[in-house]
């Protein structure tokens, strides 16, 4: 199998030194890879794996147990100090985002302990990727009980296995590396501060460099052989580089001026805690080593910041990544660029930004996103989030584990026993079914019989993520600003909370004549957020077609992921008032989703002395739950639930 040549990728300047980076210093933490499809994240982290240095090992020791300094709990140990050793290339292991947690952790090697009545240990991956590189692509979509396992042996260097008669812990120190397209969702913010490094990567816009990349890959997919040949030497001299610097790095001295201007420049970019700081240390005497010197400079401290800062940064999914260069620059004392000599453009006032003439006010005839009737518009802007009130889909489901609604799941509370061929075996009720009802099986080759097991799978209870979708009234009866302000503010806050419990969104919005899918079912809560800030207010109320368009969209959605429940929120004030027997309509579409089964609630945007109550009956005909939109905040629902007591 050939690997593309590391130093034959194009475009990733940024990624290929925090690759280096790490390959010199694994204690740096990893690399998360961020950037749209189709950009070499992946093709740049395999190619990258095979300039890594050859480990050395314990022969005949599952747990890569380094022969020079042997883990003293390796269970495979202990290992004597004149132990067999032998060398292999460094070990990138891939996580698939579907794994098990006994194929990530290990576990009772089952066939042994049906067979021979041993309770022996089978490694997983952390126990491989040991001393090695742990790659997981689209990690952003990898389940939360995965997410917490690789925060545990990121965190301890160690993985420690108790459960179904096994008892065991391993080192498992590697160097984490994952790629993620933010459009698919963000991370949890634990896992993202874990890792060392961010880069940011996009497909270059230069038509030169596009079909440099073209030509390259065009070549090595004719003759793979060639190709690699060609670029041997440049892999060879990286190579060598990568060993020289790793001999360097503990040469390097990091001064006390160097440990301060560090900490200025974390303190100045308010990050949390003390890991911003290790990581930018440990990052600056890397890249010394790699450029060569044998102490850190301000250069090196600024390379390290813009790698190691900027994920950091982040206080909720609704922030944008990135970090201030020039007042990076003026902490680190670097003179800032040479102003444009012809001076700024005096010729008037720039009316585009969002202090300029009209920003936010009512635009007549404005036909924004092709909704407009002629009637007026405005966009209000939402006000900070709050922490919302828990909804939930009826019943017990079976979708993907989350943090949501009751659910059949793999991680949970055992709460049964089943028949099956798949999911984690019950080991005392698969022996207890064995020993009052033993099943018969043929002997392979012979005509006899032998008594065999009756498997027993868990049957296991916790909570699945769901699809929320928000179908959003944007007509003139919710323009008002500080109406709409409040009704934004509600769904950025439910948003938010639909991020935290790792679900799916969408947003469908119904304005002037129509309906609009305006953000397709997906895992990016930002991207929700930023079409909701966008949205305009204004014109007419087609409340009929708002609820169809929803109703169309988790149909649409069953057929991709029958097993994540859709939850949908719809934000109106009840009224509807498009095209003829308006109302009809809307309570026409009302019944549609109830006979689908669809579980639903209304947020009721109605607000005043003098209320119409529209919305709760449209609630009561959706079988749905009625919440005026001042009691989506849980602290609110305390004070009316105490309210009511009284």
């Amino acid at each position: 199998m050939h690997v593309y040549p590391f130093s034959a990728v194009v475009g990733s300047d940024d990624l290929a030194l925090a690759l280096s980076l790490c390959a010199v210093s694994p204690s740096i933490g990893g690399v998360l890879v961020r950037g749209e499809k189709g950009t070499a994240k992946s093709t740049t982290v395999r190619a990258q794996a095979a300039l890594l240095p050859q480990v050395t090992e314990v022969t005949g020791c599952r747990f890569a147990c380094d022969p020079a300094a042997p883990d003293p709990a390796c269970p495979d140990g202990p290992h004597p100090g004149g132990a067999a050793t032998q060398t292999r290339p460094a070990r990138l292991v891939e996580l698939p985002v579907g794994a098990t947690e006994d194929r990530v952790t290990g576990s009772l090697h089952l066939q042994k302990a049906l067979s021979a009545g041993t309770a022996e240990y089978e490694p997983g991956l952390l126990a491989r990727a040991h001393r090695g590189v742990l790659y997981v692509d689209e990690v952003n979509l990898l389940h939360d009980h995965l997410v917490d396992l690789l925060l545990d042996a990121a965190a301890m260097g160690r993985c420690s296995v108790e459960r179904d008669g096994v008892s065991v812990s391993h080192a498992a120190r590697f160097v984490l590396v994952g790629t993620m397209n933010p459009e698919e969702g963000e991370l949890r913010p634990q896992l993202l501060d874990r890792f060392g490094l961010t880069v940011e990567v996009a497909a270059p816009r230069d038509p030169q460099v596009r079909a440099e990349i073209v030509r390259r890959r065009l070549a090595f997919d004719a003759d793979p052989d060639a190709f690699v040949a060609r670029w041997a030497d440049a892999e060879a001299a990286l190579t060598r580089r990568l060993a020289q610097a790793r001999d360097r790095l503990p040469q390097v001295r990091l001064g006390d001026d160097a440990l301060v201007a560090i900490a200025e420049v974390c303190a100045a970019f308010d990050v949390d805690g003390m890991r911003a700081d290790l990581v930018t240390a440990k990052t600056a005497v890397a890249h010394a080593a790699w450029v060569g010197r044998d102490e850190v400079t301000r250069e090196d401290i600024a390379v390290a910041a813009r790698l190691a800062l900027p994920h950091r940064r982040r206080r909720n999914p609704f922030d944008e990544p990135g970090m201030d260069e020039s007042l990076l620059d003026e902490l680190l004392g670097e003179q800032p660029p040479e102003p444009d000599p012809d001076g700024p453009d005096d010729s008037g006032p720039d009316d585009s930004g969002p202090d300029g003439p009209g920003a936010g006010e009512a635009t007549p005839g404005r036909d924004d996103r092709g909704q407009g009737s002629g009637a007026a518009t405005s966009v209000a802007a939402p006000a900070e989030p709050y922490r919302t009130r828990l909804f939930t889909a009826d019943r017990t489901g079976r979708g993907a584990a989350g943090r949501r609604s009751r659910a059949r799941t793999t991680v949970g509370r055992t709460v049964g026993e089943r028949r099956g061929d798949t999911g984690p075996i019950h080991l005392p009720a698969t022996i207890r079914a064995t020993a009052t009802h033993p099943c018969v099986v043929p002997v392979a080759g012979t005509t006899e019989t032998t008594h065999g097991w009756q498997v027993r799978r868990k049957v296991v209870e916790g909570r699945e993520a769901n699809l929320v979708l928000l179908c959003v009234d944007a007509s003139g009866s919710m323009a008002a600003r500080q109406r709409m302000t409040q009704v934004k503010t509600a769904i950025l806050s439910l948003l938010l909370d639909a991020y935290r419990r790792r679900d799916t969104v969408g947003l469908v919005t119904f304005r002037g004549d129509r309906a609009m899918l305006v953000l397709p079912p997906t895992n990016s809560v930002d991207v929700a957020a930023t079409r909701l800030r966008e949205l305009p207010a204004g014109g007419r109320t087609p409340l009929a077609e708002g609820l169809l368009e929803a109703a169309e969209t988790i149909r649409r959605h069953r057929l991709r992921e029958p097993d994540r429940r859709a939850l949908l929120v719809v934000v109106t004030d009840g009224r509807a008032t498009a095209g003829p027997d308006a109302v009809a309509r809307s309570l026409a579409a009302a019944d549609r989703l109830a006979a689908a089964g669809i579980d639903a609630v209304v947020v009721d945007s109605e607000t005043g002395r003098f209320r119409m109550g529209l919305a709760a009956r449209l609630a009561e005909r959706l079988g749905a739950e009625h919440v005026p939109v001042g009691e989506v905040h849980a602290d609110a629902l305390t004070t009316v639930v105490r309210g009511r007591a009284a």
